[in-house]
Formats: C-alpha cells, structure tokens, sequence
C-alpha cells in the first residue's frame, strides 16, 4: 500500500512537470508530441487507477480469502498463533516461526456447528501417513463454532485436515519458514510495473535536445 502510494505522488509530479514543459513560456517540444501525450495521459490517469488497485485487493470477499475453505459446501476459517514470537500476529497457511502453535478453526456456517467435526494436522502432503500426525482432534460438537488446538510445528509442510461428520474432508496446506515464491511474485508486481513506466518515460524525455539544453540552462 505505501508503495502504491509512494508511486501514485511520483507520477503525478512527472505529469505535473510535464504539462509544465509543455505550457510554459518557452515550451519544450518533444521530438515524438504524439507519443508524449499518450504517455501524458497515461501518467494522468495511472495515479487514479493504482489506489483502487489497492482498495480492491484490500477488500476481499470472504469466498476468496486463502483462511476461509467448503467443508460439504459450508465455510471454515482458520488462524494460527504464536505468542511466543508475535503476541497479537496471526497467520494463515504461511507461519514464519517454528515451536508451539495455537491452531483456531472457526465454524462460519451454523450447520457445521450441531455436528461432530474433527481435525487432523499432518506432516507432509499425503493424507494417509498415519505416523506423520502431529496433532489430532477427535470429533466433537462445538456449539460455540470454535474448534482450539495447539501443535508443536517444526520448519516444513503440513496438513491440516478438517473432518465433520457426514462430510468429506477439507485441508489447508500449511508452510512453516517456507518462501511462497508465488505470493512473492504477486507482491512484486505494482512496483516493478512503476519502475519501468518510469523508465520508459525518463528515456523519452531525455531524447529531446530541447529537454537537455532547458536542463543544462537552469543547472548554470
């Protein structure tokens, strides 16, 4: 988001320095003035696009967040915790720290709430490697639609497997001091897209010889 923001004032100021360019007393003509107002109006338009960007990945449908699944078609949510690491800091299926961690799955559909619902971490990807459990649950009915735990998680990928009664299973992939190379890309995107608009718009202005001798007069 700050980065967003940081990117939106730079290119209103390069537009605003360019309209300046522009209308100024002793105007600064571009070789190309076609391909300058499109890119004129891309910088204009571009700073109001990229805060809605962010808005919009800011506000995301619970269908869509990565905490929430479909047991049977019904919503789970789940969190973990580590206090001993980050008092107040909850995570998803991306935890950073290894040792004691306090697993919370919240019912969000109240008909999962009147069944017994189990859950079963694992360690590794195949559900059906008994030794590998790390923490299980037996199916219990929780009224209240919270289902607590606590787990002992070494670095590495883990199951977590939640089973109501009636219903066929649903996990989440759980990565402990794992890089999400994905989610990495993602995040990357906005800036790097920023930094080359940029560089292609410092690249068509220093062209002009008009652009270089306005710059060499108000340097002497």
């Amino acid at each position: 988001m700050i980065t967003i923001g940081i990117a939106s004032v730079a290119l209103i100021v390069l537009a605003g320095t360019l309209q300046w360019a522009r209308w100024s007393p002793s105007p600064i003509k571009l070789k190309r003035p076609v391909r300058s107002r499109r890119l004129l109006s891309l910088f204009v338009v571009l700073p109001m696009i990229l805060p809605g960007l962010a808005s919009a990945h800011g506000n995301v449908a619970i269908e869509e967040d990565s905490c929430v699944q479909r047991v049977g078609g019904n919503l789970v949510h789940f969190n973990a915790y580590q206090p001993q690491h980050a008092a107040k800091a909850q995570y998803c299926t991306d935890i950073p720290g290894e040792g004691d961690t306090f697993l919370v799955v919240d019912l969000v559909d109240p008909i999962l709430r009147n069944l017994p619902v189990g859950v079963r971490v694992i360690r590794g990807l195949s559900e059906t490697t008994e030794g590998e459990t790390v923490a299980y649950w037996p199916p219990t009915i929780h009224p209240d639609g919270v289902l607590r735990g606590e787990a002992k998680l070494d670095k590495g990928l883990y199951q977590l497997i939640i089973t109501p009664e009636g219903f066929s299973p649903s996990s989440y992939l759980l990565r402990v001091q794992q890089i999400d190379y994905a989610n990495v890309a993602r995040t990357a995107i906005g800036p790097l897209t920023v930094l080359l608009l940029l560089i292609v718009i410092g690249y068509e202005v220093s062209k002009s010889t008009r652009v270089r001798s306005w710059w060499v007069s108000n340097r002497a």
